[in-house]
């Protein structure tokens, strides 16, 4: 069975801690391939510091060549918020049935998945793959309890349906650090890739806005 997963977010921008954490899922589960999805419009945060095509081209810059990362820009494509459920039904569309889908959630957004759009169709179409990090106490909300206990697997061999839980290097990087360094005028060099820091620079991006 072909084994894809898939790794969400607003990239804004793109750091080691994404990638490295891709990285490591894609090595724990062996994955045939891992996509990083860049989000349009995330209905959770607040609109991103970059332009979607800006934060689709750092993901690119990043990934590069091989290591088994790719870039999915499907999410960009439409002209409102970005539904996971809905990149998951488009993906079952391309893939079909027999592919196993592999979603990864930080631990803060696994916590908050209640309040997500159609949260409970998200098992139907893919594993969840919830990554823990030992530094972020947060309580589980008691519906989330009941599903830990009900579908966790310590490797998925299905399709879908199934949560794993996978520790990772722990990476203290934030891209909201990342824009605040930038926005005072300090390097964030070595938090992100040369190419990604090399376009944030020639962009402007996430500087002062000049305007009174």
């Amino acid at each position: 069975m072909r084994r894809v997963g898939l790794l969400g977010g607003t990239f804004d921008p793109v750091h080691f801690g994404h990638l490295r954490s891709a990285i490591e899922v894609r090595e724990q589960l062996q994955l045939d391939e891992l996509r990083l999805i860049p989000c349009a419009r995330p209905p959770h945060r607040d609109m991103p510091g970059a332009t979607a095509a800006q934060r689709l081209r750092m993901v690119e810059l990043a990934v590069g060549q091989g290591g088994g990362l790719q870039v999915d820009d499907r999410e960009l494509q439409r002209q409102r918020p970005s539904y996971t459920v809905e990149t998951l039904e488009s993906l079952r569309l391309e893939l079909g049935a027999d592919v196993a889908l592999f979603m990864v959630l930080g631990w803060d957004a696994f916590c908050g998945l209640p309040g997500w759009h159609r949260w409970q169709d998200l098992l139907e179409l893919a594993n969840l793959v919830v990554l823990q990090r030992p530094d972020y106490d947060l309580e589980v909300p008691e519906v989330l309890k009941d599903l830990l206990a009900a579908r966790s697997a310590d490797q998925p061999e299905r399709s879908h349906g199934q949560i794993i839980c996978l520790s990772q290097t722990p990476l203290a990087i934030s891209a909201t650090h990342i824009r605040t360094l930038v926005g005072n005028g300090a390097s964030p060099r070595f938090l992100l890739p040369d190419a990604v820091l090399d376009y944030i620079e020639n962009e402007g991006l996430y500087r002062p806005s000049t305007e009174d």
